[in-house]
């Protein structure tokens, strides 16, 4: 196998990746850094990108439920919650639906923001699809598909 070094956050990385996590864990951050800079341009992260589009643009959103939608911890959501908040992006309201709760919604500059972030992504899906045969991208899709659960129904690590 040929050897191409490419860097990624710093870290040396080849195209033959010892491992299927190797491979993932090298692609996700190149995507992450490849969002960040385009992010960074428009004084925004990846992670306020993420948050804005987790969140519904017309009804808005449980602020319990943004966390499982961005694959993260509800403790290290709040930090960028916050952000949000202190940007202008979102603001919280009564869930009327759960008075127990609150309902993230996005602001004029929220929308704004979250369809810029909307547009990245769908600019990333567009280029990776124009440039690998569809075929393979099914494939990945349902390896990827399958991948996700065997670890989620703990059929790796019991």
């Amino acid at each position: 196998m040929h050897s191409i070094f490419l860097y990624v956050w710093g870290m040396q990385v080849t195209t033959s990746y010892p491992t299927i996590d190797a491979l993932y864990r090298a692609a996700w951050q190149a995507i992450a850094k490849m969002y960040n800079e385009e992010a960074a341009k428009h004084g925004t992260s990846m992670a306020t990108g993420l948050a804005l589009l987790s969140i519904d643009p017309v009804h808005g959103t449980p602020s319990t439920a943004i966390a499982p939608k961005m694959g993260m911890e509800a403790t290290s959501l709040s930090r960028t919650l916050k952000t949000l908040e202190n940007k202008g992006l979102i603001v919280r309201k009564p869930n009327p639906d759960d008075g127990r709760s609150v309902l993230l919604k996005l602001t004029t500059a929220g929308l704004e923001k979250r369809d810029l972030s909307k547009s990245f992504v769908l600019e990333f899906n567009e280029k990776i699809a124009q440039n690998i045969d569809a075929k393979k991208l099914e494939t990945f899709r349902e390896v990827s598909e399958t991948i996700v659960e065997l670890i989620q129904s703990k059929k790796i690590y019991k």
